[in-house]
Formats: structure tokens, C-alpha cells, sequence
């Protein structure tokens, strides 16, 4: 189908999509006189009406029945998570034993390198991409200086080469070939923040087992974004949040996965807490930790339920759309907004271009693309802000807009272009 970037093709685009009654069950933001634009799913989700209702149920089972809510709730608080495993497994592309939701994002992260990075001998390094997410950067810092070890030779960086945006994926495998018997985990994240780049984690992780490494991979960016296999991929560890694309609430529970072949090990190193201990004898509180099976013995503490009931209301919404067809929308409406764009630019040639710097093959992408403005400065991002566009702005001058599947309609897409062109100064 050729594009074309008018009103009536968006919308003629909206009437076909299978998905287009998902974007009712979202609230939009309202604060402005005019409908806005909400392209910031890659950085917080918007609410499902649900959400409301499914918190109020825990309210109300909090005030019936105090700390009995516990086993007595509908859905008892005890037991909270447990809820949530299979939606979320599926998400990811893994066995609901290889799943939990629980704590925070960089938290998990951190729990997890606890078990999985190990140095020892010389293997004492740690593959990471360069300019990662600041929270990743901070916490593998602080690994690396925990372990007692020299962030100048034992943390390599990958980056882009020199004029370049994006980081190549052979640089990656050659890197992890080239640092060999020295290299003790990768942990990149599985789509850049910056770009939107989307790695070939499948790869990477055959890479780092080929040398005897672990490999995690932060999913913030790739959690309800992308169509993930993370049992079939064999990837060791991982953890996302729960607020970008899942539209779980700011500052939202997060989910952890360790691939089958470790979540039995009792033996692995661990910072445990009490949520972790086997359930069947959690309470006769005996020393000793004796974990559970599965991922579940990565928890620490009881169930944050109305964090976990805001999540279960959005992971009810991507059970009925399923992830292949949010895939599929995804893969379309992107194209569709970098079309529209790429529009703008050419007719406006004379006074900017806008260079997208994410990759143009979906295989290599999801909902994000990364425009680079040539010629132009934050004035234009400020000024598509005040006429209703909800996108972020990135130094030097780089708007990162997400078209979310589940709630962004095409034509969202033609009046950001309308917006964006109207706005160059």
C-alpha cells in the first residue's frame, strides 16, 4: 500500500485496524484546551480506565478486612503476583516459572548481577553498550567497583563508530569474541533508550555462551514493545519495568525473568529476603534461606498489591490483543509516522531536514523512532508542546516519539506531522 500523508489515508488506516478499539480503554491526558498528541509510551504508559477499579478492589478488600486481606481478598494479597506471572511470561516469551513480578526496575537488576556476574580469575569483565540508560550505567559502575575491580579495563563499552549513530552488532559479537576467556557477563539493554535500536539478543547471547559468560538484557524499552523469546533465545537473566509500554503506573512494579536451567539452583548467589523462601514453609520463619523453585526465589518482600493490581489491569488488556497482532500494528504504524515525517523533510529541505536515526528495518526496531532535527533547536520541540504533542526531547536536538499500538491511532501520527511542520521555525 502506498502512503500518503493526508487526514483521510490516516483515517481510512484507523477504520482498518484490528486493534483500534483498544484506544478506549486508555485515558488520554486532558490538560490543554486542544486534543493532544501522546507519543511518550516509551517513557510512561497511559492509564487503562480499568486501572481504577482493579486498585479500588484491593482498597476495598484493605477496609473489609485489614491484614486478613491477606488470605481472605478475592484475590488474596498472599498469593498477589501469582496473578500476574502467566500474562506477563507471556509478554516475554517464557515459562511462567521462569517469570515474577516484584520490586523495581534497577533493584531487580541489581539482585540479579548479584547471581549472575561472578568474577573470578580473569574473568572479570563486563560487555555493556555505551551510553546505556543512565540507571544501567550507574549500576554496573557500582557492580564493577562492589566486586573490588577497575572500571577503565574491566567495564568495555560498545559504541557507535565515529560519525555513526548506531552501534554495529558485529562490533558487539566481535567484541564479546575478542575479550574471550576475560569476559565474565554481558548486559545490554534490548532496545537503546536513545535510538530505539533493537539488538539481535538472540546472538548476543550465543556469543556470550560460545566464551563462557552470562547474558542479561534490560527490557524497559522492550517489554510489550517487541515480540520476545526469551526461554527459546536461551538468555540468562532479564528485567523491565512495568510502566513504559505496559502502562503500569509511574514508578511501576517490575518483572524479572531467569531462564529454567538456573531458577532451580540453590547454590547460586543471592541477596535473599523472606518473599523469596519456599511457601509452603515461609512462616515457620526458620534460618537458613531454602529458596523457592523459579524465578519467584528472586523476591525479597511481600507483594506491593496496589502497584501489582494497576499492573494486572494492563496485562488483562495486552492478554485480549495478544502480541502478535500488537506486533503486527506496531511494525505498520511506525512505518506510517516515519513516512510522514520523512514527507515533511523533503518538502521543508530548504530549512531543515529530519534525520531518523533509528533503523529503518522493523526487524531492527519497535514503536520508536528517534528523529536527529538538522537546523533546528529545542524551540521546535517547544513549540510542538504547546500545540498538544506529549514527546521528549533529548540533547542535542533529538525527539524520541513511541506510537504505542495499543492506544495510538493514525491518525496521531498525521497530526504530528501537521504539528511538527507547522512548528519549523
Amino acid at each position: 500500500m502506498k502512503h500518503q500523508n493526508t487526514l483521510e489515508f490516516a483515517q481510512q488506516l484507523d477504520e482498518k485496524d484490528p486493534l483500534r478499539s483498544f484506544r478506549d480503554k486508555f485515558h488520554f491526558p486532558n490538560f490543554m484546551d486542544t486534543e493532544m498528541v501522546y507519543f511518550t509510551g516509551n517513557s510512561l504508559g497511559l492509564q487503562p480506565k480499568s486501572a481504577g477499579s482493579y486498585i479500588q478492589e484491593e482498597l476495598d478488600a484493605w477496609a473489609k478486612y485489614g491484614v486478613e486481606g491477606h488470605f481472605l481478598a478475592e484475590k488474596p494479597w498472599f498469593a498477589y503476583h501469582e496473578f500476574l506471572t502467566e500474562k506477563a511470561a507471556r509478554i516475554v516469551g517464557a515459562n511462567p516459572e521462569e517469570v515474577v513480578v516484584t520490586h523495581s526496575l534497577t533493584t531487580n537488576l541489581h539482585l540479579l548481577m548479584v547471581s549472575f556476574f561472578k568474577p573470578e580469575g580473569k574473568r572479570t569483565k563486563i560487555i555493556c553498550e555505551a551510553k546505556a540508560f543512565p540507571s544501567d550505567q550507574y549500576a554496573l559502575e557500582s557492580q564493577v567497583k562492589f566486586h573490588g575491580l577497575n572500571l577503565e579495563t574491566d567495564l568495555v563499552e560498545i559504541e557507535p563508530r565515529e560519525g555513526e549513530h548506531l552501534i554495529r552488532e558485529e562490533d558487539i559479537l566481535d567484541k564479546i569474541a575478542e575479550v574471550g576467556d576475560e569476559l565474565a557477563m554481558v548486559m545490554i539493554g534490548g532496545v537503546n533508550y536513545y535510538t530505539g535500536q533493537l539488538f539481535d539478543m538472540e546472538a548476543i547471547t550465543k556469543a556470550g555462551h560460545d566464551v563462557g559468560a552470562k547474558v542479561g538484557f534490560d527490557l524497559a524499552h522492550a517489554a510489550g514493545n517487541i515480540n520476545l523469546k526469551l526461554h527459546d533465545w536461551g538468555v540468562d537473566f532479564a528485567a523491565w519495568c512495568g510502566y513504559k509500554y505496559l502502562n503500569s503506573s509511574p514508578g511501576g512494579v517490575s518483572g524479572i525473568f531467569v531462564h529454567e536451567r538456573h531458577a532451580y539452583n540453590p547454590g547460586l548467589p543471592r541477596f535473599a529476603g523472606w518473599w523469596g523462601y519456599d511457601k509452603e514453609t515461609r512462616f515457620q520463619m526458620e534460618p537458613g534461606f531454602n529458596p523457592m523453585r523459579g524465578a519467584e526465589g528472586w523476591q525479597l518482600s511481600n507483594a506491593p498489591v496496589l502497584g501489582m493490581a494497576a499492573h494486572l489491569a494492563s496485562l488483562d488488556i495486552f492478554d485480549e490483543a495478544g502480541m502478535d497482532r500488537i506486533g503486527e500494528k506496531r511494525d505498520k504504524i511506525t512505518a506510517y509516522l516515519e513516512f510522514v515525517i520523512e514527507d515533511i523533510s523533503a518538502r521543508n529541505s530548504d530549512r531543515c531536514t529530519f534525520e531518523i536515526i533509528t533503523p529503518k528495518d522493523k526487524a531492527k526496531r519497535g514503536a520508536q523512532l528517534s528523529i536527529l532535527a538538522h537546523g533546528q533547536g529545542k524551540d521546535l520541540f517547544d513549540a510542538i508542546t504547546k500545540k498538544g504533542v506529549i514527546a521528549d526531547w533529548r540533547e542535542p536536538n533529538v525527539i524520541r516519539i513511541a506510537p504505542a499500538p495499543l492506544y495510538n491511532s493514525y491518525e496521531d501520527c498525521f497530526r504530528f506531522g501537521a504539528y511538527l511542520e507547522g512548528a519549523i521555525q
